[in-house]
């Protein structure tokens, strides 16, 4: 009969913790997540769309700027996972290789800037620790991750646009190819 409690307990308990994470996601994450899209609506709507679109546009024509300025940007001032709605500002061509780009990027800059990606803090935290206790800085490790960063999303961005053009020709897309 101890044996069919424990299971009944285990069983209601799986269900009790995913309340409590459902809780959590709706007193922290969810209203923080609606405030900042409402303030970026907000300053872009004071900005202007097609201010804020031809300035996104001119800094995304040059592939360097595109994979490296643009995803650091977003992850920096939106974090994660806010960061990726800046692809609404790119043609529609460009939004995998951009999500890409800041989807890779969330982890290299939370040594330096922990904001960014909480999540993915204990991960840095026990690199670092591995790493001091071996003799090494952090700091130079954080800069060192965020440089490798910088240099890996450029080159993820420049992989899945050509990916993606090629994905958007072989599957009869010519419109995407062709708007700007």
């Amino acid at each position: 009969m101890d044996i069919l409690t424990s299971i009944a307990d285990g069983f209601i308990g799986m269900f009790q913790e995913g309340a409590d994470v459902f809780m959590d996601y709706m007193t922290g994450i969810i209203p923080l997540l609606v405030t900042l899209i409402t303030a970026v609506n907000t300053i872009v709507k004071l900005i202007g769309e097609d201010r804020v679109n031809a300035n996104l546009q001119k800094m995304t024509r040059f592939a360097i700027l595109r994979y490296t300025v643009v995803p650091a940007l977003a992850v920096f001032f939106f974090t994660n996972p806010m960061c990726y709605t800046v692809g609404r500002f790119l043609p529609e061509k460009q939004k995998p290789a951009f999500y890409d780009s800041a989807v890779s990027f969330v982890h290299p800059i939370t040594g330096l800037f922990p904001h960014v990606n909480s999540a993915e803090l204990f991960v840095w935290l026990g690199v670092a620790e591995g790493y001091t206790s071996a003799g090494g800085n952090q700091s130079q490790l954080a800069i060192m991750f965020l440089l490798t960063g910088l240099i890996v999303i450029f080159m993820r961005g420049i992989v899945t646009e050509r990916i993606s053009n090629r994905m958007f020709k072989q599957q009869g897309h010519q419109e995407i190819l062709n708007a700007e």
